[in-house]
């Protein structure tokens, strides 16, 4: 029906309200196709906003490294489980903070948080073994390091095994002053004369 129709005197209601809620239904579909319309372009607008602010401003991070501890014995080679693996970034030969990890039940403790190019002090301390400590470079991309933990040495005792305690003297040593040997009497010298009365004998 057209429009101009409207105002003509013979329409009814039903024709009238029909052509009213088409009038109504093109003037909706234009108010969102406009709204549409300005939301895409304010949405690209802040994307190309954001993109920009981020261009200047965001500093992707630097690559890391994966590195991958395998601690054993090194008496039998057997992984040592729970054993502390700890990571000490280097910066300017300074200890920055640290990282620790537990080995596996198949001695291994794997990181990928350091840097590459970065210096790092490996520290790994394990019940019942000496506590190793080594700097490594972090040069590559992925990194192996097996470490071999030994038992602690004997220390060094001037003692023979089973002999000597606390207090004693070692052996071959003494603590006590040679006794001192009595002065012997002085004798008179044989060979000198015994003096003689000057005054001649009656």
């Amino acid at each position: 029906m057209a429009l101009s129709s409207l105002n003509s005197p013979g329409l009814n209601a039903k024709d009238y309200n029909s052509a009213m809620f088409c009038k109504f239904r093109l003037f909706r579909r234009l108010v969102a196709a406009g709204l549409l319309l300005a939301g895409v372009s304010m949405v690209a607008s802040l994307q190309a906003q954001d993109t920009a602010k981020r261009g200047r401003k965001y500093k992707a991070p630097p690559p890391t490294a994966k590195v991958e501890v395998t601690v054993v014995r090194a008496s039998s080679g057997k992984p040592i489980e729970n054993a502390s693996v700890i990571f000490h970034p280097l910066e300017g030969g300074r200890d920055n903070g640290n990282m620790e990890l537990k080995t596996n039940d198949e001695g291994k403790a794997v990181i990928d948080l350091l840097t590459i190019g970065s210096d790092v002090r490996l520290q790994i301390i394990a019940p019942g073994f000496q506590t190793y400590g080594q700097d490594y470079k972090v040069d590559k991309d992925t990194m192996a390091i097996q470490v071999k933990m030994k038992r602690p040495a004997e220390q060094y005792s001037i003692y023979k095994k089973g002999e000597g305690k606390a207090g004693d003297k070692p052996e071959g040593q003494t603590t006590d002053k040679p006794e001192a040997k009595p002065d012997a009497p002085k004798e008179a010298p044989k060979d000198e004369a015994k003096p003689q009365d000057s005054a001649p004998k009656l």
